[in-house]
């Protein structure tokens, strides 16, 4: 049953992006549940030169099934022009959890 469920990771560049992101997937009941962590800071490779930036990850909780319509919604509301949008397989979880998971999305 775990490998039904994904954990879905995408940067913002603010806070106000990140709520609104967020609010807007849970909404669509799109994941059952997101973290929000930051600001961090996110060193990576744009344009041949190695950039800094002041990013919030999202942490989504989603199921296998809905990827591809959290996927098309991220990249529709995305600021960025091209966003991380990583998705994780969750390999093991407690089944009370998993449950709620599955209660709170809509396929």
């Amino acid at each position: 049953m775990p490998s039904s469920f994904l954990i879905v990771l995408t940067t913002l560049p603010d806070r106000l992006h990140a709520r609104r992101l967020s609010e807007l997937v849970l909404k669509k009941r799109l994941a059952a549940c997101i973290q929000q962590v930051g600001p961090i800071e996110s060193v990576y490779r744009w344009k041949k030169k190695i950039e800094r930036a002041k990013e919030y990850l999202l942490i989504l909780k989603t199921r296998n099934a809905l990827f591809p319509r959290l996927k098309q919604v991220l990249e529709k509301n995305h600021p960025y022009s091209v966003p991380e949008i990583v998705a994780l397989p969750c390999a093991r979880a407690n089944s009370a959890y998993l449950q709620w998971l599955k209660a709170e999305t809509q396929i």
